[in-house]
């Protein structure tokens, strides 16, 4: 491996100096503004010349509604979560973005890229209900671009032809266990797989 391949360059070369860290956040409805944010994880990745990209570290969160959020029972019955059950263990909003966001932003340094760039599953709904969060909690340091993304929907819909996450995983031939999902952490660790087999491919190729 030569000075230029070192894991940090390949990481911040790759994606013009963004670090991806995959996120899966599962919540109370579909409004960002107004329904609560109830779990978050991240993944974050790494990337060697033998290995190519693959998942480093995940890191998650239960979370406390906001004051005043909206619970839609409808989605809590789809996700199965209990925001208010004793085995929770959930954090403030804030507390869970700084736990969050602390090992991101270290990777971020170490790695000598600019910002991370949020990977997800329909991605849009993801760095929404993120934003909102950040911005109710007035954290002035998001590592997050504030709009560019990743959506493995997109590119799973290009690669395999399928674009529900359920179908893309099994399509791309990773192990997918329809008890543990929606459970952001499971999901995050999943889109992980998903999003490192696809780039991996697509260099393979253009090597």
């Amino acid at each position: 491996m030569s000075a230029e391949d070192t894991p940090k360059n390949l990481i911040s070369r790759r994606f013009r100096g963004f670090l991806p860290v995959v996120v899966d956040i599962e919540t109370a409805g579909f409004n960002p503004q107004t329904d609560a944010l109830l779990e978050i994880a991240a993944v974050l990745l790494g990337c060697d010349e033998d290995r190519g990209w693959h998942p480093v570290e995940t890191v998650a969160s239960h979370v406390i509604p906001f004051e005043g959020a909206n619970l839609d029972q409808a989605a809590l019955e789809f996700t199965g979560i209990d925001p208010y059950h004793p085995l929770r263990l959930a954090r403030k909003e804030s507390d869970a973005l700084g736990r969050i966001f602390k090992p991101i932003r270290k990777m971020v340094a170490e790695t000598g890229c600019t910002r991370a760039i949020l990977v997800g599953h329909n991605s849009a709904f993801d760095i929404a209900f993120l934003k909102a969060a950040v911005e109710r909690c007035g954290i002035k340091r998001n590592p997050f671009h504030s709009f560019s993304t990743f959506d493995t929907a997109t590119l799973a819909g290009l690669i395999y032809g399928q674009t529900v996450l359920a179908r893309a995983i099994q399509a791309a031939g990773i192990d997918w266990d329809a008890n543990e999902a929606h459970s952001a952490i499971y999901d995050a660790e999943k889109t992980a797989e998903l999003f490192c087999k696809m780039v991996n491919q697509w260099d393979a190729i253009n090597r």
